[in-house]
């Protein structure tokens, strides 16, 4: 089972995407999220061509654990992915995703990378549950 993982941003979204055992996350695309519309179309090409069979998107927290305005965006974004697609999405924490992920590159924009992280995460919860 191949899985996705985004890490929603107002002006970037960041990809990543799991191998086909559903193991291991791979940081694979960031674009300008121009308008929801349109990313929710990239997205989509991507799903049919890789073969994503669930989503999984950041869950933005404030420092009091309070849902924040990119975490609203996000779920609003989750209801057109889910419309589109008809898969499942699932919510994973982004706790500083984005810094751990420019710890270990030598770029400013990590949102691939972060998306790799919060995937990851998903990934490694899945597994020890199984």
């Amino acid at each position: 089972m191949r899985y996705l993982g985004i890490d929603y941003g107002v002006k970037k979204i960041g990809l990543a995407i799991s191998d086909e055992g559903g193991s291991f996350a791979f940081p694979f695309l960031i674009f300008a999220n121009s308008s929801k519309e349109n990313s929710v179309e990239k997205i989509f090409k991507i799903i049919e061509e890789k073969k994503i069979e669930k989503i999984v998107i950041g869950e933005s927290l404030n420092l009091k654990g309070e849902e924040n305005k990119i975490l609203k965006e996000a779920k609003s974004f989750s209801e057109k992915l889910k419309e589109k697609t008809n898969l499942e999405v699932y919510f994973e924490k982004e706790w500083l995703s984005t810094i751990e992920a420019r710890r270990f590159q030598d770029r400013h924009d990590a949102d691939d990378s972060a998306a790799a992280i919060i995937l990851q995460r998903f990934l490694d919860k899945e597994a020890k549950k199984n």
